[in-house]
């Protein structure tokens, strides 16, 4: 994945952009990049059948990173007219693509960076009033929907400590990280409150604990007292009642 980065950063910069590397690539306007047409004969799939590109109607293989699956799912179809911006292979049919674009709705999709840990989440804030409230699956209150359909997330121990302040058509303010795209918008609660000037933290639950392999010295377990321990080989034998 960093080779991608590497190659369109250096790209861009014989393009005269100024000096770039792989971190900074996504800053560049993508329509710098060589254009390429073509009509979209269907989706490229990895072995776990995520998008990760298209094959247009000529053999073109056009590369997209899987994270961006669905967004080109969302943007283009097969049949769709496209124009591509990115690297073309010397010897090969082939494009690794910086964006995508349907020449008929304008839809694009465009490559700013590898996605982040669990995804490309990003600081945000949503405001607006509670739809309804959203559960695990034993019941437990995990987070709210608001009315513009923005999905607020939150662990269920503070869902519960805050539950007098997530009501159904009650404000709230929300600020944390999260992610925007085409299937919905979703913000992971670092604070919240009825507005930004009442906004309560929200507690991070610890990572699960690795427990003890074997007990402390001197407490309970095998080498606590009162444990019998299986008998050395020079042990006296037990007494004959």
């Amino acid at each position: 994945m960093r080779t991608r980065y590497v190659l369109l950063a250096a790209a861009l910069l014989a393009l005269g952009t100024g000096a770039a590397t792989a971190q900074d690539a996504a800053t560049y306007d993508p329509n710098q990049m060589p254009a390429i047409q073509g009509k979209v004969a269907q989706y490229s799939l990895t072995p776990r059948g995520d998008v990760d590109g298209l094959i247009l109607t000529d053999g073109t293989e056009v590369h997209l990173p899987p994270h961006l699956g669905s967004q080109l799912v969302f943007a283009v179809k097969p049949g769709d007219a496209v124009t591509i911006h990115g690297l073309r292979a010397r010897a090969i049919a082939m494009v690794e693509a910086m964006s995508v674009s349907n020449n008929a709705t304008g839809n694009s999709v465009t490559d700013n960076g590898p996605a982040g840990p669990g995804g490309a989440e990003r600081p945000m804030t949503a405001q607006g009033r509670i739809r309804q409230l959203l559960h695990g699956p034993l019941g437990d209150l995990n987070g709210a929907l608001l009315e513009d359909g923005t999905i607020v997330r939150l662990p269920p121990p503070e869902g519960q400590r805050l539950a007098s302040d997530l009501t159904p058509g009650a404000p709230l303010y929300v600020e944390g990280d999260g992610f925007a795209g085409p299937l919905g918008r979703v913000v992971e609660a670092q604070s919240l409150g009825p507005d930004r000037t009442q906004l309560a933290q929200i507690a991070t639950p610890p990572p699960p604990g690795r427990g003890r392999r074997f007990p402390p010295p001197g407490g309970p377990g095998p080498s606590g007292p009162g444990v019998a321990r299986p008998p050395g080989p020079d042990a006296p034998p037990p007494p004959v009642r």
